[in-house]
């Protein structure tokens, strides 16, 4: 009776999801941010934060955007629900970003809580992935992220774009998101190890090992103008194959 009543009396963990949108997308080479080209009739960004706000495993999602950010209030983000929460607080770099979101929602979050964090520019993201990500790092210790093998050959290249060596790509993923870890642990290790390029690279500056959730390749993040085209397919070809 008294272990059933300690498990009764522990709050769950909640899990918040952060997506940092202060980036220019310059290498988009358009005139609007690249969270907010359209896509199938919306803002890019609109797609992956309709399936976190759709998630029963989210409980509240917070849009990271820059201080000056003229464009967000030019949208209808209604249909999205009561989950979805701009911060105009946005930083330099995507660690600065999430650092940021992090900090403005310490009175809401509790140490234990979970984070994921996700690419504005990851439109793809489906339900499963989120799924698939909360069941396997319930109970890890550290947290993990979305990733997949890599499958192509690697060249490492020298200063003349000339092959310097094949890199043997057994054991190698290619990162994506979102990544997930508590609360406490992803801002101690953001505000320890600014200059990282992901959430996991700071976690291992810690001295810790991410857990690898594979995902698939429809997961695409979009960098350059093809990649509109390719996410247009998958979205597309997702929905069809729902119906």
């Amino acid at each position: 009776m008294r272990a059933m009543q300690n498990t009764q009396a522990r709050p769950r963990a909640r899990h918040f999801a952060i997506v940092p949108a202060a980036g220019s997308g310059s290498r988009m080479g358009a005139a609007r941010p690249k969270q907010y080209l359209s896509l199938l009739g919306r803002p890019l960004i609109h797609h992956a934060l309709s399936v976190l706000c759709a998630s029963p495993d989210i409980d509240k999602v917070f849009v990271v955007l820059s201080v000056d950010d003229a464009e967000w209030s030019r949208h209808d983000w209604s249909v999205l629900g009561g989950k979805l929460v701009p911060l105009f607080c946005g930083g330099a770099t995507r660690a600065d970003s999430v650092l940021g979101g992090l900090r403005a929602i310490s009175k809401e979050a509790a140490p234990s809580d979970w984070v994921l964090v996700h690419d504005a520019a990851r439109p793809c993201l489906a339900a499963w992935h989120i799924d698939k990500l909360v069941r396997e790092l319930a109970h890890d210790e550290v947290g993990g992220l979305l990733a997949v093998p890599v499958a192509d050959t690697l060249k490492r290249a020298d200063d003349h774009r000339h092959v310097a060596a094949t890199v043997p790509r057994d054991s190698l993923w290619q990162a994506q998101t979102p990544q997930m870890f508590r609360y406490v642990m992803l801002r101690r290790a953001l505000e320890g190890a600014s200059e990282v390029t992901d959430e996991a690279s700071a976690i291992e500056a810690a001295g810790l090992r991410p857990r690898l959730v594979q995902g698939d390749a429809t997961n695409l993040k979009v960098t350059y103008p093809l990649d509109l085209h390719l996410a247009e397919w998958i979205l597309q070809n997702r929905e069809g194959a729902r119906q």
